[in-house]
């Protein structure tokens, strides 16, 4: 089976490394619009070949999204005429979007998922060859997939060593913006709250490691984080207010000395890693 990987970063990069390691059955072509992105593929060996004719990629049996959201549903047009047996799959972070994106006539090629998992780093030096070990991918709407399709992804993700959850879009991108969304919001607010004091590097050479685990997902990508925040811009609004109300709340119990309410407050927090 050919597979087309499409964006040769972190994802996608950390994919070629997987089913190289899990399977002998794929040959994989990588394509990537930056040259150093290339050059680095070929270097580390995350896939078989380089190609540049995106006509290559369409001929592949299985073809991976693994690029920014907005370059996903702009490349989706481009992919209306595969064969009726190809399988598409696309690694965006939000669904609804990109699902309700894609053209009728290649629908049922389609198998739209996200891997839950990644770090702060980018481009093909951050591939990891266990990226995908025992991490979720949770696949949306699958009915609207072809059975063969889905069948095909199903393997794939299994020779990736990958644990996989169904659920629709409209659910999946909530969710996603309270537990990846908004907490690199999050996080790109404590870095820029510390970088607009006054001495910074004097504030961060007091940094320990609930600082540096707080901060650590700022240094992730804000080209691709700003097209994720673009489209999932609703539900991450509400998430955030959500967490303001929190520290609001958390303000609001330290004005007013209100100690055995905030000890209280923090006891809730904490049974989060109960059901985690």
């Amino acid at each position: 089976m050919k597979i087309g990987i499409v964006g040769l970063g972190l994802m996608g990069g950390s994919l070629g490394l997987a089913l190289k390691k899990e399977s002998n059955k794929y040959t994989l072509l990588g394509y990537d619009h930056n040259p150093s992105h290339q050059k680095d593929a070929l270097r580390l060996k995350l896939v078989d070949e380089i190609v540049d004719d995106f006509s290559t990629i369409k001929a592949c049996d299985i073809i991976v999204l693994t690029i920014p959201v907005d370059a996903i549903i702009t490349t989706i047009q481009q992919l209306t005429d595969v064969n009726e047996k190809c399988t598409i799959i696309d690694f965006g972070s939000s669904k609804e979007k990109i699902s309700n994106a894609i053209p009728s006539s290649i629908r049922k090629n389609f198998v739209t998922a996200h891997p839950m998992t990644g770090t702060e780093n980018f481009g093909p030096k951050a591939a990891i060859e266990e990226l995908y070990t025992d991490k979720t991918i949770v696949i949306c709407d699958v009915d609207k997939s072809g059975e063969f399709q889905k069948g095909v992804s199903l393997n794939l993700f299994k020779d990736i060593q990958a644990n996989i959850v169904f659920m629709n879009a409209k659910e999946h991108d909530r969710h996603a913006a309270f537990i990846s969304h908004m907490p690199h919001a999050v996080s790109y607010a404590i870095a820029n709250t510390v970088m607009r004091q006054e001495d910074p590097k004097s504030i961060v050479a007091l940094a320990g490691g609930g600082f540096k685990s707080m901060s650590r997902i700022a240094k992730s990508s804000p080209n691709m984080w700003e097209d994720i925040f673009r489209q999932n811009r609703e539900n991450l609004i509400e998430s955030i207010e959500a967490f303001n109300q929190e520290m609001i709340f958390c303000k609001t119990l330290i004005e007013e000395e209100k100690w055995d309410e905030l000890n209280q407050w923090m006891t809730e927090a904490s049974g989060l890693h109960n059901i985690l």
